[in-house]
């Protein structure tokens, strides 16, 4: 049809916040969903319909935390700075791809080699074949030889951390990545240590935010947690709180992560797989009692508590958590005891707000 409109029909719908259970029509025109109405309300003249009384239709669905660069396998970050261009190339493509059949319209990408990913949004600019919308990040800033430094994120000093925002905002990122602790995959790093002193992650913080850009923090043990929050970030990645004693989120602390509405992303799965996690990541839950169920009791009162909970897997960086599998993170947070929406609104309307997308996607326009 010249117009590009056309209506799909289902038996159960939902809108961003809330599921719809009576049968419902979604109006699409050029790519858009125009509105949701009841089944039975007259349709535009001329438009198609496509009838599904079985299918529960929601919008476009948003993976918070990718790496696209990683190519699936156990090791995939240490391997990114060895990749020939044309062939990170190939990888981020085919990651795409895995996404969009996964009914992922949206990925942020928190972790680019050179800034590959940034480009690769650059180029989608121009259209061409259909891939789902990508906000990156960019090379997350970390200390010298911190996590993830082959990314080409190093910096140290106020100047270079200076520099390094200064970059960010003149090649157009969405949103500023800090490595905020140590991370499982990087020897030679502690996910209990704090990688930048505080002066210096709120001198980025305060910089990043300067040039109007978002912030979010890599940060695994309850230290990095802490000091990401006293620096006013606006986004933390696993958040997992770890202590050597276990799993341990204070009261003001969660109260100041609720008050503030920082968007924390658990990354923590539902097992979908037979796949292993890595003997690191093994060994990493184990040294911090990191059990499944104690995972998700914290989730569990993190959102209990009200905090701002979005949906994100982590997807490339191993095996056990390839691309496209955003229903597992959907499924953890609901196993977790986030309700059926709550857990679907963290991967459409909240995960919208939270990528800077809130205007256009994430729920249906005027709703």
């Amino acid at each position: 049809m010249k117009s590009g409109m056309f209506a799909i029909k289902a038996g159960r719908a939902f809108d961003g916040e809330h599921l719809l259970p009576v049968g419902t029509a979604l109006v699409i025109d050029q790519g858009l969903i125009l509105r949701l109405q009841p089944a039975a309300a007259p349709l535009p003249s001329a438009c198609e319909v496509a009838e599904f009384p079985h299918a529960t239709a929601l919008p476009g669905l948003i993976d918070t935390h990718v790496h696209l660069g990683g190519d699936s396998r156990d090791r995939a970050l240490g391997r990114l700075a060895s990749y020939p261009d044309d062939e990170l190339a190939e990888v981020i493509d085919t990651a795409l791809r895995h996404h969009l059949a996964a009914g992922v319209t949206t990925v942020r990408d928190l972790g680019d080699r050179r800034w590959s990913v940034v480009a690769r949004r650059d180029r989608a600019a121009g259209g061409g074949e259909p891939i789902p919308t990508i906000v990156a990040s960019g090379p997350p800033i970390t200390s010298v030889r911190g996590h993830c430094w082959q990314m080409g994120g190093e910096a140290r000093g106020v100047a270079q951390l200076r520099a390094a925002i200064r970059e960010r905002a003149e090649r157009r990122v969405d949103v500023v990545k800090i490595m905020v602790s140590g991370g499982v995959f990087t020897a030679g790093t502690d996910v209990m240590a704090c990688q930048f002193f505080d002066d210096d992650l709120r001198l980025l913080v305060d910089e990043a935010h300067a040039a109007g850009l978002p912030v979010t923090a890599h940060a695994h043990g309850l230290p990095a947690v802490e000091q990401a929050v006293e620096a006013g970030v606006d986004g933390i990645e696993h958040c997992n709180c770890v202590t050597p004693a276990g799993v341990h989120i204070h009261d003001s602390l969660l109260q100041r992560l609720t008050e503030r509405e920082i968007a924390v992303c658990p990354t923590i799965l539902a097992r979908i797989t037979d796949v292993r996690p890595p003997a690191t990541v093994l060994a990493f839950t184990q040294r911090f009692g990191l059990t499944p169920e104690a995972a998700r009791s914290h989730i569990g009162r993190m959102h209990r508590a009200g905090a701002r909970i979005v949906s994100g897997t982590d997807g490339g960086i191993t095996a056990a958590k390839p691309h496209g599998i955003l229903h597992a993170a959907i499924s953890g947070l609901v196993a977790s005891g986030v309700g059926p929406a709550q857990a679907l609104a963290s991967a459409t309307s909240i995960a919208a707000q939270v990528c800077g997308l809130g205007s256009c996607k994430g729920r249906p326009r005027g709703l």
